[in-house]
């Protein structure tokens, strides 16, 4: 498809947030289904990003990646892996290989940024996760903001998704969200994105019902990727359930919908009673 200054004021939001309208509470656990269980594993970008991680790490999660109820939708992972993980996989692995740029602080100058997926790209990757500049969204500077990913944009294939971290429990309140969305949306994003997983709040229901709307106020094929925090089947089937309901079940494929995620397929293969020791990385995810 298609350096800035100042200090961010975190969104405040609460531990456990009362959900805007359409959002169903996290505290509502319910049982989810053999079939659900399998639909979140599709879901997964399986995640290692911690300052930790090394070769053997990455192939133990591409290892992981190939599980028995069937292959995760991507590993996401740093960039300088990128080269290894595609050897592990193979040219025609089902697996995408996403990796993260402008990451984490959003502050890179485009230039960098497109330096770096330059050779993302040449060394295999085929999704990237790019963070918005959430700081010059914050001081007002929404022309900087949509220029940046424009720049970026141009040097993404069709073929290779561009997913966009607004990074929302930095943004000060939901109208902030909806206008990260909004222009993430409109110049160029595939997917919009939660979190980096790097900042005190990640992933919410509150955050993830203002993107859903503006997908749907929107014009274009987008789609949501929740990101940080989220580990159990049940808390992933509510994210499910909020953009069912205003998106339609139908909506929901690899295509239109991601977990970034490492510990929540421990989780889902567990409920399935068919873990086989994947291991969850915890820096976030």
């Amino acid at each position: 498809m298609s350096d800035r200054r100042g200090s961010s004021v975190p969104f405040a939001q609460s531990a456990a947030p009362s959900p805007l309208p359409g959002a169903s509470p996290l505290n509502n656990i319910k049982s989810v289904d053999t079939t659900r269980i399998h639909q979140i594993i599709s879901l997964i970008d399986l995640t290692n990003l911690n300052t930790q991680c090394d070769l053997e790490a990455i192939d133990t999660l591409c290892a992981s990646a190939q599980t028995p109820a069937g292959p995760v939708a991507a590993i996401c992972i740093w960039p300088d892996f990128i080269e290894h993980a595609a050897q592990i996989l193979g040219k025609h692995s089902a697996i995408k290989i996403a990796t993260v740029v402008n990451f984490p602080q959003g502050n890179e100058p485009a230039s960098t940024t497109c330096t770096a997926i330059g050779k993302a790209l040449k060394d295999g990757a085929t999704e990237i996760d790019y963070v918005l500049p959430y700081n010059a969204l914050i001081n007002g500077d929404t022309v900087y903001v949509a220029e940046s990913i424009q720049t970026v944009r141009k040097q993404i294939p069709g073929t290779v998704a561009l997913k966009i971290i607004l990074e929302t429990g930095m943004l000060p309140s939901e109208k902030m969200i909806s206008t990260a969305a909004h222009i993430a949306i409109d110049h160029g994003a595939d997917f919009i994105k939660t979190s980096t997983g790097k900042v005190p709040v990640n992933a919410t229901m509150e955050a993830a019902a203002v993107m859903l709307q503006s997908i749907v106020d929107c014009e274009h094929d987008v789609g949501f990727k929740a990101a940080g925090g989220i580990s159990s089947v049940e808390q992933a089937d509510e994210y499910l359930s909020q953009a069912e309901q205003l998106l339609g079940s139908g909506w929901i494929n690899a295509s239109h919908f991601r977990f970034g995620a490492s510990s929540l397929l421990q989780n889902a293969l567990q409920a399935l009673g068919t873990n086989d020791g994947a291991t969850p990385t915890t820096d976030g995810y």
